[in-house]
């Protein structure tokens, strides 16, 4: 058995990534509409890939011994999570959808990979 193989509709940070700089759109899906707390909003956003012919991947939590190699979807709490890993990508703008239900895409532009267009 290959353990090269992926898996058909989830994928980790690294490959994530991967995927966004070779040209697959970056979703970002509300679970839970936004709430203000203090200064920061909560609430719950999933995040998956999606390529220009409509391959969809999920992003999961990479395995570990605590989670008894469970593959989990990745939830983020709050929309600094969510700022902080699009910056990590690469991205140099957010646009983050507040409402249970909404998404919204975003693609790598040539100036943010640090070309041009």
């Amino acid at each position: 058995m290959s353990w090269d193989i992926e898996a058909p509709n989830v994928v980790t940070e690294a490959r994530f990534r991967e995927l966004v700089e070779s040209g697959y759109s970056a979703e970002i899906l509300c679970q839970e509409t936004a709430h203000k707390k203090g200064p920061s909003y909560y609430g719950v956003w999933i995040m998956r890939v999606v390529s220009d012919d409509g391959v969809e991947k999920l992003l999961v939590t990479a395995r570990t011994r605590t989670t008894h190699n469970d593959i989990k979807i990745r939830e983020f709490k709050t929309i600094t999570g969510i700022v902080s890993f699009l910056v990590g990508i690469g991205f140099s703008h957010a646009d983050v959808p507040l409402e249970e239900g909404q998404w919204t895409a975003l693609k790598l532009s040539g100036s943010d990979k640090g070309g041009s267009d």
